[in-house]
């Protein structure tokens, strides 16, 4: 059985100087490693990982040039696709469109089909979505052109986002806005710098939980992971905003803690399990999912904030910290994955 572990990485070569060189003085006590960024890192890791489940394996790099990727097609001929490509030609995008090649030419392969993909990949649309079938979201507008007055009937705060972009891209403290003259500014700032609409949401005060989804056609909850704003200096919002994940000498990185898993009352518990799971079958996710959700403070709802097919499947994302408490090992949950792969196009799961 052979697979390919297929991602695009334009600029493998290319690390973050901020994490280089370790600064004198952060201003404050660091709570995880800061370590040398490698881009390929994760890949070889998951490659490394489905090869001590008995599995022949190579990684792919195809480069922001999609004949590498058919030319490998055509001289390996691997059994299934481990799909990892995230943007293509620096356009998150066209994320579905490789999945829709990897449909057209009917190569089994992992995860979230190209539909699933595009429809996420919009905030807008998986909020229409998801509100279709009575699942409660942060009340919100669209601006889709730059004006000098907005009426959006929204409370304030506010938070404003870019409405096509995943991985908390252009979500910042700054984002977060209380009055007129600032919401002007951070939507100017979306359409000047990702020249897209913003989307404006009412801010949720509470408890942010990250919810683990996990199969098929009969998916399942994993446990519910939170993350622990308790840390948290007052200049900065209980957000996972992109300094959070992907700056490690942001402050903010260093603050939002995950637990897992969670402790939520037994009703709670079981509402987010509810809602993760229907989430998943109407947004057509599939193998694998995170479905982020807000506990309100102030009514003790809950608000679904985003659902993201394809999550990170590094060994310390949230993903696989979930997947670790359920039991399911590294390894183990990687092959789980291509064994769902293989069953959907009818292919022989092989005994190893």
């Amino acid at each position: 059985m052979k697979i390919a572990v297929v991602f695009n990485e334009a600029y493998p070569e290319t690390t973050n100087e901020y994490q280089i060189e370790m600064p004198k003085n952060l201003g404050f006590k660091p709570y995880f490693d800061i370590t040398q960024s490698d881009p390929i890192k994760e890949y070889k890791a998951i490659a490394q990982a489905l090869r001590k489940s008995g599995y022949n394996v190579y990684i792919l790099n195809i480069h922001d040039n999609i004949n590498i990727f058919l030319k490998d097609l055509e001289k390996n001929k691997p059994d299934v696709i481990f799909n990892l490509v995230e943007i293509y030609k620096d356009k998150p995008r066209l994320e579905a469109s490789f999945s829709g090649i990897l449909e057209l030419l009917g190569i089994p392969y992992t995860g979230a089909p190209p539909q699933a993909l595009a429809n996420c990949q919009s905030k807008i649309l998986t909020k229409r979505i998801l509100g279709s079938v009575g699942i409660r979201t942060p009340r919100y507008t669209v601006i889709k052109q730059l004006r000098k007055n907005y009426r959006h009937g929204l409370h304030y705060p506010v938070i404003v986002k870019p409405a096509l972009e995943d991985a908390s891209v252009g979500i910042e403290n700054d984002s977060i806005v209380t009055n007129h003259r600032m919401l002007r500014k951070r939507i100017e700032h979306v359409f000047n710098e990702f020249k897209q609409p913003a989307l404006l949401e009412e801010y949720i005060r509470g408890r942010e939980l990250n919810v683990a989804v996990f199969g098929d056609e009969k998916p399942k909850v994993l446990p519910i992971s939170e993350i622990d704003f308790s840390k948290m200096p007052d200049y900065l919002y209980n957000i996972v905003s992109f300094q959070a994940k992907w700056d490690p000498l942001h402050e903010a990185y260093h603050k939002t803690i995950p637990i897992c898993p969670a402790k939520l009352p037994k009703k709670t518990k079981e509402e987010v399990e509810q809602i993760a799971i229907k989430c998943f079958k109407i947004m057509g996710c599939r193998d694998y999912a995170r479905v982020d959700m807000r506990l309100s403070k102030e009514d003790n709802k809950l608000y679904v904030l985003e659902v993201n097919p394809n999550p990170d499947l590094q060994k310390d994302a949230g993903f696989m910290r979930s997947a670790k408490q359920a039991g399911y090992s590294y390894s183990k949950t990687l092959k789980k994955i291509v064994e769902f792969a293989l069953k959907r196009n009818g292919k022989t799961i092989p005994v190893l």
